[in-house]
């Protein structure tokens, strides 16, 4: 089975107790694990894969903490780092009534945000091994320049990068440099993740089919749009098939898109085969698979700890 490296923020995430209720109001919240690229990294783990999450946190209270859970996840966490320059990064949700989120974060800076190239050099990799990144940690600061060279290293011997910018607009001050960002690390990208809401952010596009082909001009191989609660749609160069998704009550969609991604990956890994031989029919089941799996998560509160194990997901596939 191939290996899923993930590297960016690992952080917590505080979760409402009232939903419905704008953040400013929100009386109290509850502690979950979170991160997209450690969220990425569990799900990989839970299902059986084999996944390292590459990252830093505090050296605190909830960065010790973060690297327990994702450790008793299955997670190696060998290359997770602590520091004690900053603290683990926190981010308070805000959730309305159908489980959509408004976010506020605290990291200015966050421990994550000081990883370095020099910290992340002795990562090695294989032809078999896949990355997967988002662009949280892709702002002006050292964590930009360990992302660079994982994914140079792990370019340089072959092996599979997967980015998904799951954009957070509000954690940059000049939203033109946050797209030109995510499009400079787009062309390293074999496989490309992208919900159907931001496509005209990521490619400035407005018209969906556009946006899509304009993805589809680079490097990718594979690009996999995500529409909620309607499922997916993968398009490659030749071919384009879209997956139903699961009607499921929603109380929560944190976690929702990274699970989707984790369960993709952790499929992926299981088999022989490189992104481009991925057949329609492949793309088709790993794709009601991975639908199962986002559609779970909602149902909970969380990410980490709202992650299914593979039999949850095969009793809602039946």
């Amino acid at each position: 089975m191939k290996k899923v490296y993930t590297i960016g923020e690992a952080l917590i995430d505080f979760i409402p107790h009232e939903i419905g209720v704008p953040i400013e109001e929100v009386a109290s919240f509850k502690k979950m694990p979170g991160g997209a690229p450690a969220n990425v990294a569990a799900t990989v783990a839970k299902l059986g894969g084999r996944s390292s999450f590459i990252g830093q946190v505090g050296e605190d209270h909830f960065g010790y903490y973060l690297k327990d859970i994702l450790s008793k996840n299955g997670v190696d966490v060998s290359h997770v780092l602590h520091t004690n320059k900053a603290n683990t990064a926190l981010a308070f949700v805000a959730l309305k009534e159908e489980g959509e989120r408004e976010f506020v974060f605290y990291r200015k800076p966050s421990a994550d945000m000081l990883l370095n190239r020099a910290d992340v050099q002795e990562v090695g990799f294989s032809a078999d091994d896949i990355l997967h990144f988002c662009s949280v940690d892709l702002i002006e600061a050292d964590v930009k320049y360990a992302h660079v060279e994982v994914i140079r290293n792990i370019k340089d011997v072959g092996g599979t990068v997967c980015f998904d910018p799951n954009v957070r607009k509000n954690l940059w001050d000049d939203l033109d440099a946050y797209q030109k960002t995510i499009q400079q690390f787009i062309p390293y990208a074999d496989i490309l993740k992208v919900s159907v809401d931001e496509l005209a952010f990521i490619t400035g596009e407005e018209e969906e089919t556009k946006a899509i082909r304009s993805l589809l001009a680079g490097s990718a191989s594979l690009v996999i749009v995500t529409r909620g609660k309607d499922g997916v749609s993968f398009y490659t160069n030749t071919d384009d098939v879209s997956v139903e998704g699961f009607k499921v009550k929603a109380v929560d969609t944190t976690g929702a898109g990274d699970s989707f991604i984790g369960a993709f990956l952790y499929h992926f890994a299981t088999m022989e085969k490189d992104v481009i031989d991925l057949t329609i029919g492949d793309l088709a089941e790993i794709g009601r698979f991975a639908n199962a799996a986002a559609a779970l998560v909602t149902t909970k509160q969380g990410a980490i700890s709202a992650l299914p194990g593979i039999e949850e997901i095969k009793t809602l596939m039946e």
